[in-house]
């Protein structure tokens, strides 16, 4: 979830066309819990299920659109997170509770038939568990798509990534990402169709869209340590709520009128169990590793049986792995320093 800047922050369309041939560090998590939400029966809101009752939504969108965006000549690395900083256990007991209260809506939602209900809380109560990750790193292992082990927040060890330019962007839903210094974001890759338009019975249509740090801190006319002081007021995975009162335009001003954490310090009132300067020092030097890009081979054989294990069909498996196929010849053609231009 994490801080919300879309109200402040200018986000640019950007055609997959400019992607062709980039090197993406995929936030693992985020992505897995957008193919969990959205691929489920809009009817009853169930996600896809093989004959054994094993959810298998994050599998069907991890094999078909990761493929397509290989296909439009992106390369992804999908991060995954590690250690969460303990400051952020009550945030994590806070999402346990309220995914089992959306479970409970759900059940009444589907004995009345209220679609719409069924469909936002289905996707408010998403659980993803041990299984499942392990299920995702086996797949992309068996495509052939290199994993990253982050020491903490996948979005840190990303963010560090394209600074270091061992990849170009970070793909995340997460505003999080900036907070951490990623110098390039690229939100809804891997999200397809239409979006609701919030309050109103219209849709949208999903493109990408680039948010490229340094854009953003001059249009706002602040630097990044005003931006992660701006984010912990309006709200962050450490302190959700934010500080009362305080929306993003006046967490705009009040950073600008008071550029350092300790004048911020004295001229708000900071009510929450966890430090100010705990979560911002998070930020500022998250823990990340340095990571080399390999380019791995696919397991045909295994890829194929572990997805008909799962129930999907054959055939569709064997169609798209020839599209694999096809990406995976042409990128033999083409060295990793292509991929990073």
């Amino acid at each position: 979830m994490g801080v919300n800047l879309s109200s402040l922050v200018d986000a640019r369309e950007i055609g997959f066309d400019e992607l062709n041939g980039r090197i993406m560090a995929m936030d693992a998590y985020n992505i897995i819990y957008q193919f969990l939400s959205s691929i489920r029966d809009r009817f009853t809101g169930e996600p896809l299920k093989d004959s054994q009752g094993r959810i298998t939504s994050h599998l069907s969108g991890l094999f078909y659109r990761t493929t397509k965006l290989m296909e439009n000549g992106i390369m992804p690395v999908f991060v995954f997170d590690g250690k969460h900083p303990e400051f952020k256990r009550k945030t994590q007991e806070s999402r346990i509770k309220m995914r089992e209260e959306a479970a409970e809506k759900l059940k009444i939602a589907r004995e009345e038939g209220d679609i719409e209900k069924i469909r936002l809380y289905s996707q408010a109560a998403v659980k993803l568990d041990k299984d499942m990750i392990k299920e995702a790193k086996e797949l992309l292992h068996l495509m052939g798509i290199q994993i990253v082990e982050a020491p903490s927040e996948a979005e840190a060890q990303a963010a560090y990534m394209v600074s270091k330019g061992v990849v170009w962007a970070s793909g995340s839903q997460d505003w999080d990402s900036l907070l951490f210094g990623c110098n390039r974001l690229v939100k809804n890759l891997n999200i397809s169709g239409k979006r609701k338009v919030a309050g109103k019975l219209l849709y949208s249509d999903i493109k990408p869209e680039l948010i490229e740090l340094e854009t953003v801190l001059n249009n706002l006319g602040i630097n990044r340590d005003q931006l992660i002081m701006l984010g912990i007021l309006v709200g962050t995975d450490y302190n959700p709520k934010g500080v009362k009162g305080i929306g993003p335009k006046t967490a705009l001003k009040l950073v600008k009128e008071n550029p350092t954490v300790d004048a911020l310090l004295n001229n708000i009132e900071w009510d929450f169990d966890v430090d100010f300067r705990e979560i911002f020092d998070f930020f500022k030097n998250p823990e990340s590793v340095d990571v080399e890009i390999k380019d791995n081979e696919t397991d045909w054989e295994g890829l194929t049986q572990f997805l008909t294990d799962h129930g999907f069909s054959e055939e569709r498996v064997k169609s798209t792995e020839k599209r694999l196929a096809a990406i995976s010849a042409e990128k033999k053609q083409t060295s990793l320093a292509g991929f990073l231009g």
